[in-house]
């Protein structure tokens, strides 16, 4: 199984790029030239860098010129042979007609399926546990980690057909339920459980989803990645999902089945591009439901509908047919074929008013943090360090409180642990989201998000380690064998006990998404095996080093703190300061559970990641702001509130996950239902951990800063 996701195309304002089937690119990468591009074409990257520059002293011009001269000539010479290459599993695939292929350019083209999923149920299954049309020699192309994490199961199907070769009406298999028997009986209950939940099939052409487009609301059209297996009219004759599509679908308390599809494939004939054969640009169908009157001579004419009712009376042949079309459309590239669907998603107008309002919170607590930096903290200081000190003691204030500002906290070996591990989540999430804004982690590269997430998570034990073990040296603590295991352990413990319970409850009920024994256990190598020796790197490294040194000097007596108002007390303010920060994310928040629960394709990492910058920005300013007026109410107990106050964040996000569950999602059964919020669970701890770090850091900086440039004697 490999470990690293294939890295994905370049986002050009849209995912505009798409990789080819695993189990069709077998051959090495394809190779290009270094020239430019052609319009639509993916850059080439090359294996060295062009531009090389010289700095040479004056007194040395001369020599240094010639060098240059015959530096740049060895260069443009070994250019002049220079290759590019396609990133693994990114070079587009040719097809050829029968009898023109060859082992560059396929004929047959090799349709695969995937888990089906659905909306109103958490768990997703693998397309053999329905009882569909099955491959008599089964290919199952290799799942990287995310994938497997995600549950995708992604196998070869009995569809299969030569390029450019129009197909009518084509029988696959027949399904035959007897009702004496309960095998078929079984199989058939499992059958309508899917169709009366909505479960809809995943199929793939060429590593690019199998869309299903059908009009929607001002004349839009909407295309979907999945399709349902099939539908129901209740027992009051109310048609649910896809049953409003076809009116003849009226008959009460009956099942109708989708078993025929005509698949509609596009395709860049390449003239004028240079390449031997055609590519595939879009790959769309239309289910139908269709009675066959014949099985040995399927009609795909007919207008009358599959019907399964409810109640099994008699026998039923379900015969499973499709068609295919080919049509050649040479204004679509092949870079660019995931843009129909994309488009079809409207979510932009959306995102600049969540940015917008989003950059008026900044602007906002940027200027209260601006006023009290520029005037009131500077007048602060002006006081502060006026001759008389006699009079500036007798002042209430943050000064008054210097001698206990810096007072290590109650439970810091706790709050370090946190710190660690919110450092480790906060480079991973940077890194993740950079990537993705590069295209690196595309949709088209299925599970390469999650992939990368994981394995940065691994490597990333090292600062873990070490900011834990600064951090709690200078708290002053001594146990730095607790903290380090602390640190390695604690967190990861959490999850990985939530997310075990939730792999019981999958395995139990029989889900794709249940992970396998191996690679829970391939799990626990990462984490034993390089997570943990990289944390005690990081930590070895982190008390080697001496503490962080304080501006100021700890009195040996606590100062007490004088009586606080409503407003300056911890619970008030903690529970303040996550509402600002949280109100920046909760429009881009909506998208991301969607795309979780809802199965929708999420593409706008540009948006996510300008978020991500937003709310870094408002949860370090929301936590100085607050920081600021306790320090001014001589509450000197920084250290805890800190972390809390933009931590508190993730509470809001638990409550808004909740009101999602309840207005947004249409899951019934206990087991989704426990899944759902076991999930959400996990992501809760996430984000508590990584906000609040980023509050705590933002502080720590504020309080040393107002601090050293105050005279103290």
């Amino acid at each position: 199984m490999p470990w690293l996701s294939r890295a994905s195309s370049t986002l050009s304002g849209r995912v505009s790029a798409a990789s080819v089937s695993r189990a069709q690119t077998t051959s090495e990468p394809r190779k290009a030239s270094c020239s430019p591009p052609a319009p639509g074409r993916r850059k080439p990257l090359c294996s060295h860098h062009r531009n090389q520059s010289v700095e040479a002293p004056l007194v040395n011009m001369k020599r240094r010129i010639h060098v240059g001269f015959a530096l740049v000539y060895l260069l443009v010479s070994h250019f002049s042979a220079c290759s590019a290459f396609y990133l693994p599993g990114l070079a587009p695939v040719s097809f050829c007609e029968d009898g023109k292929g060859g082992d560059d350019c396929p004929t047959l083209i090799q349709l695969f399926v995937n888990r089906l999923d659905s909306v109103e149920s958490v768990l997703p299954y693998e397309y053999d546990v329905f009882d569909f049309c099955k491959d008599v020699k089964e290919k199952r192309p290799s799942e990287n980690l995310g994938q497997v994490l995600f549950g995708e199961r992604i196998e070869s199907s009995p569809y299969k057909f030569n390029f450019n070769e129009a197909i009518k009406c084509k029988a696959v298999c027949t399904k035959n339920y007897q009702k004496t028997s309960q095998e078929d009986v079984a199989r058939l209950d499992f059958l309508k459980m899917g169709m009366q939940l909505n479960y809809q099939h995943h199929w793939i052409i060429d590593n690019m989803p199998v869309t299903w487009c059908y009009d929607v609301e001002d004349g839009q059209k909407y295309c979907n990645p999945g399709f349902p297996i099939g539908c129901l009219v209740t027992a009051d004759g109310r048609p649910k999902d896809a049953c409003v599509i076809n009116s003849d679908f009226h008959k009460k308390n009956t099942f109708y089945v989708f078993n025929h599809v005509d698949i509609h494939i596009k395709y860049h004939s390449g003239e004028s591009e240079g390449w031997r054969g055609a590519r595939l640009v879009t790959a769309t169908l239309e289910p139908k439901s269709i009675k066959q009157a014949d099985e040995k001579n399927p009609s795909c004419d007919g207008t009358t509908p599959m019907e399964v009712p409810v109640e099994l009376n008699e026998d039923i042949s379900v015969v499973y047919t499709y068609s295919v079309t080919f049509e050649v459309d040479n204004s679509i590239k092949w870079a660019s074929r995931w843009d129909y669907i994309l488009v079809s998603m409207p979510h932009t107008n959306i995102q600049w008013f969540s940015i917008m309002n989003s950059l008026v919170i900044v602007l906002f607590l940027s200027g209260m943090v601006a006023m009290i930096m520029l005037r009131t903290l500077h007048k602060d200081i002006a006081r502060y360090n006026q001759v008389d000190q006699e009079d500036a003691q007798e002042e209430s204030g943050w000064k008054q409180v210097h001698g206990d500002v810096f007072r290590p906290p109650r439970k810091g070996m706790l709050l370090s642990v946190f710190l660690g591990q919110g450092t480790q989540i906060f480079i991973m999430t940077f890194i993740t989201l950079f990537l993705a804004c590069l295209g690196f982690l595309s949709p088209a590269n299925r599970g390469a998000l999650m992939t990368c997430a994981v394995v940065l998570w691994v490597l990333l034990g090292t600062p873990a380690g070490y900011v834990s073990a600064r951090l709690y040296k200078t708290f002053g603590g001594e146990k730095w064998k607790t903290n380090v295991l602390l640190t390695a352990l604690l967190c990861p413990g959490i999850v990985f006990v939530d997310f075990f319970l939730m792999n019981l409850i999958l395995w139990v009920e029989g889900s794709s998404a249940a992970i396998p024994f191996g690679t829970l256990v391939a799990i626990l190598a990462l984490w034993f095996g390089i997570s943990v020796p990289l944390t005690f790197v990081g930590a070895y490294f982190g008390f080697k080093k001496s503490a962080i040194e304080q501006p100021v000097r700890t009195n040996q007596i606590p100062r007490q703190i004088p009586e606080q108002s409503f407003f300056t007390k911890p619970i008030p303010g903690i529970v303040m300061g996550g509402i600002l920060p949280f109100g920046c994310i909760f429009i881009q928040l909506f998208f991301i559970l969607n795309s979780i629960w809802s199965h929708q394709m999420y593409y706008m990492f540009g948006f996510l990641f300008l978020v991500f910058i937003i709310l870094l920005i408002t949860c370090s300013e929301a936590t100085i702001l607050l920081c600021y007026f306790h320090l001014c109410a001589e509450d000197y107990h920084w250290w805890w509130r800190s972390f809390l106050t933009s931590g508190f964040t993730a509470v809001y996000l638990f409550i808004y996950a909740v009101h999602y569950f309840f207005s947004k999602l249409q899951i019934i059964g206990a087991a989704s239902t426990f899944l759902y919020f076991g999930y959400t669970l996990i992501m809760v701890l996430i984000f508590f951990l990584f906000t609040g770090t980023i509050g705590f850091f933002a502080c720590f900086w504020f309080v040393n800063k107002i601090y050293s440039v105050v005279k103290v004697d």
